[in-house]
């Protein structure tokens, strides 16, 4: 089955939408959000609209807003345990209250960072047939590339696809890797 691509948007009130046939399609097109660009979609499939949007509303002091830095200079001196305990802190607090964080002093050089980017987006930027080698669901996957891993569960998809590697403890051997990205990683 193949997520067709539509010029008009189903109805939140349409009986006949079927989001788990839709979900269905999606991921076993292995073709991802970017696998439905390519195939010509000019509006945004049901699945990834929300029904209603709740917006909580906060008052916010934006001078107090500042996203978390960690400091990662001299983590590596072994005398010093009390400030990896605390880098270890700021990890934990920046994940559990922001989602995202900023990490500096960390020695990996800027064209080293440049270049994993461009990795990945070259890897995004293959053909599909190539990148359906790789999805996959499994997130014990030493390589992984898949859109929204809680595509079945959460009440709307999310319009982002992903890929990633794991490196410990047992790193994928460089044939595993996809050519695009094997010398960086």
């Amino acid at each position: 089955m193949m997520v067709k691509p539509t010029n008009q948007f189903e109805e939140a009130n349409d009986s006949s939408y079927d989001r788990k046939a839709e979900l269905t399609a999606f991921d076993e097109s292995k073709a991802g959000v970017r696998g439905l660009i390519e195939s010509g979609v000019t509006k945004i499939p049901r699945m990834f609209c929300r029904d209603t949007l709740n917006i909580i509303e906060h008052p916010v002091n934006s001078s107090n807003l500042s996203i978390p830095v960690i400091d990662l200079k001299n983590i590596h001196n072994n005398i010093n345990h009390a400030m990896r305990t605390e880098v270890i802190g700021q990890l934990k607090n920046a994940c559990k209250n922001w989602g995202f964080f900023q990490v500096i002093n960390h020695e990996i050089p800027i064209n080293v960072l440049d270049e994993m980017i461009n990795g990945i987006r070259r890897f995004h930027e293959q053909d599909v047939e190539v990148r359906k080698q790789f999805y996959n669901r499994g997130l014990d996957e030493k390589i992984i590339y898949y859109s929204n891993i809680g595509l079945y569960i959460e009440k709307s998809a999310i319009w982002r696809d992903s890929f990633g590697c794991t490196m410990a403890p047992n790193p994928p051997k460089p044939e595993e890797l996809p050519e695009v990205v094997r010398y960086y990683i």
